[in-house]
């Protein structure tokens, strides 16, 4: 739950990753410069736009004879975008901030809560084309995106088309002061950064649940909290590389960005950044471009990302047989129109692997009337043709501002991918 608090974006997660694989002794690797000879047990780590990393613990066997084990997911959520020039002045002094949709929210989700600003800004570094990032959190509410009221709009409980444009632009404040006109977002951003507003050149600010993680139910038995898809994974697929020990096996922990936007940038799933920097890592292991695609033919791959659990209001949206439960344990997830990486042979692999961990193992198919989405296992695969499975822990309410999960799948997920990395 620290984790989900101090993680409201993608570059914060990516942060607070970084911090936990450092103080496991894991170094950073600048891809500009050479890696230099890899040996055996050597930790490293490296970012792409401050908002994917990519962490590997080097195997006693090269890459080449023994392969590599790799957990990926992602680190990005369904949120609002803050647009440039984003302050608009509206009647008696309110201004509201010019915003657009990143991925695929429930929008009605967002409303009546206190929200507040994270991300990261950029300001003027010592040349032009290396600026220096910035990354920003307001720890406080900040915003707020209010519904208009039942009097106005009788028909509120009967479903409502809500304009991305008009409806969910949220209140930031009233100005109190001439100089606050126009400049209020840029206030916030000098007084939180300590900068000067001529230094500011750009950013990336997005709109962020301000209400901490909790648990909740009869036992403390269930999570709520804001980007459960797909920040649980990631921390889950962190906590086990750094149990694990170190192995003939190479292992792989890749947290890409921008899955909610179809993964195709230079940090997401449909970039070859990754399989450049395991073709570094076999060559720089006194292998070749050989040695790089024997060690893909021996790898597996876990696509790690949530599932949706059954829910109880809605049974007739599920599968009849195949609908995991929250607690239940991890879930394998398929799709005939190959939506997930999958397959009976991946499956039964991931299967066993949770046997072995001692944990439970679920299945989850769509309802064949309802279309379900995608996610980055097969775009990954697409640029390196890796054996692998789709994964994920059972929530509710996906796309929420605020998810529901289960506390016991969290341990069991920690769990498998312990004994697969192990």
């Amino acid at each position: 739950m620290n984790f989900l608090d101090a993680s409201p974006v993608n570059f914060l997660a990516v942060k607070n990753i970084a911090g936990e694989l450092e103080k496991a002794g894991f170094r950073h690797v600048d891809p500009r410069m050479p890696l230099g000879c890899i040996k055996a047990g050597d930790k490293l780590y490296v970012t792409k736009n401050d908002s994917s990393i990519y962490a590997f613990h080097i195997g006693t066997l090269p890459l080449a004879e023994a392969g590599f084990r790799m957990i990926c997911a992602h680190c990005d959520s369904p949120t609002f975008r803050i647009k440039p020039n984003a302050e608009m002045l509206c009647e008696g002094g309110m201004v509201k901030l010019n915003t657009e949709v990143y991925g695929g929210p429930i929008m009605s989700t967002w409303f009546d809560r206190p929200l507040t600003l994270a991300g990261r800004v950029i300001v003027k570094g010592n040349d032009m084309l290396s600026p220096k990032t910035l990354l920003m959190h307001v720890k406080r509410p900040l915003l707020q995106i209010s519904n208009l009221a039942i009097h106005f709009n009788r028909q509120v409980n009967d479903g409502v088309k809500l304009s991305k444009q008009k409806d969910v632009l949220p209140l930031l404040g009233m100005v109190t002061d001439e100089l606050e006109r126009g400049n209020m977002l840029t206030n916030i951003i000098c007084s939180e950064l300590n900068i000067n507003k001529e230094d500011i050149l750009d950013f990336d600010l997005y709109l962020a649940d301000s209400t901490p993680a909790c648990t909740f139910g009869v036992h403390d038995e269930l999570i709520s909290s804001g980007r459960l898809d797909d920040l649980s994974m990631c921390f889950a697929g962190l906590e086990a590389l750094l149990a694990a020990p170190l192995t003939d096996t190479t292992k792989v922990l890749a947290i890409f960005d921008n899955e909610e936007t179809g993964s195709q940038t230079k940090q997401g799933a449909g970039s070859p950044f990754l399989a450049s920097m395991l073709k570094r890592i076999a060559m720089a292991q006194g292998g070749s471009e050989e040695a790089y695609w024997q060690a893909v033919e021996r790898a597996f791959m876990i696509s790690a990302d949530n599932a949706h659990a059954w829910h109880p209001n809605y049974p007739e949206k599920f599968d009849p047989t195949n609908h995991p439960v929250l607690g239940g344990g991890p879930v394998i997830k398929f799709n005939a129109a190959q939506k997930y990486a999958s397959d009976a042979v991946s499956a039964a692999v991931f299967a066993e692997i949770c046997r072995e961990a001692g944990v439970p193992c679920q299945r989850f198919v769509n309802h064949s009337d309802v279309a379900g989405g995608s996610t980055l296992g097969n775009i990954l695969a697409s640029s390196i043709p890796l054996r692998g499975v789709d994964m994920g822990n059972a929530i509710l309410a996906m796309h929420s501002c605020r998810e529901t999960g289960s506390v016991a799948d969290h341990c069991y997920c920690v769990a498998a991918f312990t004994r697969f990395f192990s």
